[in-house]
């Protein structure tokens, strides 16, 4: 009973985060990109086309392009997009045709236009991700192209972004195309943003014949923990132990000290993390 009431919970937790997510959208949408003519991709960017040639309502064009990209892409790739995309794809409709109602733009300079309401429409996408939904349209077009033409599905929702952009740029012209193409690269960023979250840590690997020294090192003088991996260099065939240490980006000065006071020589790579859980960074 209990995990059954923390399932109900988890799902209703989950669609109201969806929820809020089109809500986020539709405002970027609706107070940024569509009153400065600017059609992002995707089929809101061909619904905004739409819009100014034939005054379709926005949100009803979108979902009468969505149903039947919906109905091919449980027919032949099969029902990987289920419920919440579905509930996404309609709560989006229906929260575009509300707010274009009341919605003003915010400003008309199209450059601020395409800048904020990339960043809004992806903040509200990348929420919607974040909750295990969707908002279909691209995503649907891109796996029904990915399907039949020999490309990944990276470079067909690119293809598919990049025809409704040329189309907004026929009809709008081609400044406004270029607009929605950074409008695209800043949502994308931005989903990315809510999706992985800002970099704050740094995970470091270092390959050294020291290894031993310089964990412990980093162990006493830092308290962090170290991990050592057993690697081998393939063009000498030589076996060493390789370590893992995730530090915050404030340490890592103190960690190339430590390495390159005890093995100047050590081989060390350092990235970013975008997420860290577990014990000393936060709780999983």
């Amino acid at each position: 009973m209990r995990v059954r009431q923390e399932g109900l919970r988890k799902e209703i937790v989950s669609y109201l985060g969806i929820s809020g997510g089109v809500l986020i959208t539709a405002a970027g949408l609706c107070f940024f990109l569509v009153p400065n003519r600017i059609a992002a991709g995707g089929v809101s960017g061909l619904a905004t086309v739409l819009l100014y040639l034939a005054n379709l309502p926005m949100g009803v064009t979108m979902l009468l392009l969505n149903i039947p990209l919906f109905i091919l892409s449980m027919k032949i790739i099969g029902p990987m997009f289920g419920v919440k995309t579905l509930f996404g794809s309609i709560a989006l409709s229906v929260a575009v045709d509300f707010m274009n109602m009341v919605a003003f733009p915010l400003t008309t300079d199209p450059l601020l236009a395409a800048i904020y309401g990339g960043v809004v429409s992806g903040i509200g996408l990348g929420l919607a991700f974040r909750f295990g939904g969707s908002t279909g349209g691209t995503d649907m077009a891109a796996q029904l192209v990915a399907r039949y033409l020999p490309m990944s599905v990276g470079q067909a929702l690119l293809l598919v972004d990049g025809i409704v952009i040329l189309l907004a740029g026929t009809v709008f012209g081609p400044e406004l195309a270029m607009y929605a193409l950074l409008a695209v690269f800043v949502t994308t960023k931005a989903i990315d943003l809510i999706q992985e979250g800002q970099s704050y840590a740094k995970a470091v690997l270092i390959i050294s014949d020291k290894a031993d020294d310089i964990a412990q090192a980093v162990m006493v003088q830092m308290d962090r923990g170290v991990t050592g991996l057993p690697a081998r260099g393939l063009y000498t065939n030589t076996k060493r132990e390789m370590l893992l240490v995730t530090v915050a980006r404030s340490e890592i000065a103190r960690v190339k000290d430590i390495v390159r006071d005890i093995d100047s020589r050590a081989f060390v790579i350092i990235h970013d993390v975008h997420e860290v859980l577990g014990e000393g960074f936060r709780r999983l």
